[in-house]
């Protein structure tokens, strides 16, 4: 019997996360707070949904890197349609906390770095042949290159649609370290979701060897 081809297998499941991803997206394209910065926050998105879809007969990830690659193009969908700045979630995060600030986007940055380790992690192990244990730290490195990678390039951004107030189009809300703070959360992400996947290997090899024992 010949083996089911990479693509076909749970292509059902992406099915669903795609039909579930363009639903809300659609829905929260309508009448967003502010239309230029929400077109400009899913400039990114619509070229990375676009190499995904280009590659996708090459390179298809599994289906735990899709529904973690959903799962945050969902929460970043919900952030371009409010601002990051007054996202309802953050608003209420900071009565309750007592914040100064609305932190949505912070959670987002962490986010980032939490769910796409794991999709990059794969990428790298099956794509630039690297060993399994360096892939780890090699992962956190990676997205927090990204990171910073997009500061730059929002920074850019802002300073062509909006010269002089950057800070204020970014959401910033004040912070003269918010991009720092945003690079550190990312890092800081990738390193919980690489903590937590090694810590899931060691006890399934713990497992397996008193198992053989």
């Amino acid at each position: 019997m010949n083996a089911e081809h990479p693509i076909s297998r749970g292509k059902t499941f992406r099915a669903i996360l795609l039909a579930v991803y363009a639903t809300l997206w659609t829905v929260l394209a309508i009448a967003p707070r502010d239309r230029t910065a929400w077109m400009l926050e899913n400039l990114l998105v619509v070229l990375f949904a676009g190499v995904l879809i280009f590659t996708y007969r090459r390179f298809a990830f599994s289906n735990e890197s899709y529904l973690l690659i959903t799962a945050f193009l969902c929460l970043h969908a919900v952030g371009a349609h409010y601002t990051y700045t007054h996202t309802p979630a953050g608003e209420w995060l900071k009565e309750w906390l007592q914040l100064s600030r609305n932190h949505f986007d912070r959670i987002i940055h962490f986010g980032f770095g939490l769910l796409m380790a794991y999709p990059a992690r794969e990428l790298l192990l099956r794509r630039a042949w690297i060993e399994h244990a360096s892939a780890f730290w090699l992962t956190a490195a990676a997205v927090l290159a990204a990171s910073t990678l997009f500061e730059v390039v929002e920074a850019a951004v802002a300073q062509i649609v909006s010269p002089g107030s950057g800070p204020q189009w970014l959401g910033g809300q004040g912070d003269v370290w918010d991009a720092q703070w945003d690079m550190t959360l990312a890092f800081l992400g990738a390193m919980t979701a690489m903590l937590l996947r090694w810590s899931l290997e060691f006890v399934t090899s713990r497992k397996r060897r008193d198992w053989r024992d």
